[in-house]
């Protein structure tokens, strides 16, 4: 995800976000310990866990999307952090219909292994 995504940032917020070629986008979060200790952290977790459920629909689908979360977070006002990380994402990510995975076809249990012509 961190090398072959693509990463934007703003004051409060790094976003990762790679095509995952579903009809939905997932999140993932990642809050370092400089941000406090874990009332801190869990505090930060659960602030932007809601405005992920509450901006749902204004995020993209078919997207995976890890958020991290800078030091100013803490501190900062629910609204404004709504504000900026929905602005983030929707000025970030492209729109439009799902776009298809960068990750290498998976093969099924019955898929045969090596070189066919063998």
């Amino acid at each position: 995800m961190y090398r072959a995504g693509r990463r934007r940032s703003s004051r409060l917020f790094t976003v990762f976000f790679a095509p995952n070629g579903l009809e939905e986008s997932r999140f993932g979060m990642s809050v370092g310990r400089a941000l406090g200790g874990s009332v801190a952290r869990n505090r930060i977790r659960r602030r932007v866990r809601e405005i992920l459920r509450l901006g749902r629909r204004e995020i993209p689908s078919g997207w995976d999307i890890i958020v991290h979360p800078r030091a100013p977070v803490a501190g900062t006002n629910f609204t404004l952090l709504r504000g900026e990380l929905l602005e983030l994402l929707g000025n970030s990510i492209p729109a439009g219909s799902v776009p298809p995975s960068r990750e290498p076809e998976r093969r099924g249990p019955d898929a045969p292994e090596g070189n066919p012509g063998a």
